[in-house]
């Protein structure tokens, strides 16, 4: 979004060329800057307004995710966007669209499992993600006139159990409760059984991955398409042990 923030006196601009997306003729690089006020003002990032800062026409212009975009200038530097020439093309939407997916910030998956301390061998494992986390994840990148939004969908979680085996869930997979009843049942939609223990392995627990992938498409402008799937993966260390049993002799 255009930023409607003034620059406070004394401040000093450190700017640098980022590059668009495509091919230059079609999508020229844009600067990037990096406010340093005196007395560190906000952390010294502060947006900047309308102001040549040596670049000619143009605008300073702030990412915006939430509230007045204030915020997101922390994470997101002000870029310097110059004012269109007469004839000067608009980024295509398969442009526009490259740029909403770098924006997508998909989350890590939140590993969990049970039993929670310590998985046995021969013990249904249930495995599962944060649910909140297993949803469409959106992002829109536009230019006056043209708006293009990318979409990431969850829709699979391969689970790497540190033994030499995966297991592939088609969705984050079911929170283990006690009223699943019997302890010794299985996760009805995504689980594991070790046949051997951790003993021996570094710091004797096997190194577990979830490894979710994501579809991605995007659409604006009357046009549409899909990108290659992305993964977003987490890691924990599942230590199993050998159950033990007590028998008796006659």
């Amino acid at each position: 979004m255009k930023s409607d923030y003034k620059s406070p006196p004394g401040a000093v601009a450190t700017a640098y060329v980022v590059p668009l997306p495509g091919p230059a003729a079609s999508a020229p690089p844009v600067m990037a800057a990096v406010f340093h006020p005196a007395g560190a003002v906000n952390g010294g990032v502060v947006p900047l307004a309308d102001s040549t800062a040596g670049q000619g026409a143009g605008a300073w212009y702030v990412y915006k995710c939430t509230g007045d975009g204030k915020a997101d200038a922390y994470y997101h530097p002000p870029i310097w966007i110059p004012a269109a020439k007469p004839g000067a093309k608009k980024p295509t939407p398969a442009q526009l669209a490259d740029v909403a997916r770098n924006e997508l910030g998909l989350p890590s998956p939140a590993i969990e499992a049970n039993p929670a301390a310590e998985q046995l061998v021969g013990l249904p494992t249930w495995l599962w993600l944060d649910r909140a986390q297993w949803k469409t994840v959106s992002a829109t990148a536009s230019v006056p006139g043209v708006a293009v939004t990318a979409k990431a969908k969850p829709t699979s979680v391969t689970w790497t159990m540190g033994d030499g085996h995966t297991v592939t869930c088609k969705g984050p997979g079911t929170a283990y409760s006690s009223s699943a009843g019997n302890p010794k049942s299985a996760s009805p939609t995504c689980g594991y059984t070790y046949r051997s223990s951790s003993a021996g392995q570094p710091g004797a627990a096997f190194a577990v991955s979830a490894t979710v992938r994501w579809t991605v498409t995007w659409a604006g402008a009357g046009r549409t398409g899909t990108f290659p799937a992305m993964t977003t993966t987490s890691a924990a260390a599942f230590r199993v042990a050998e159950s033990q049993s007590v028998g008796s002799g006659g």
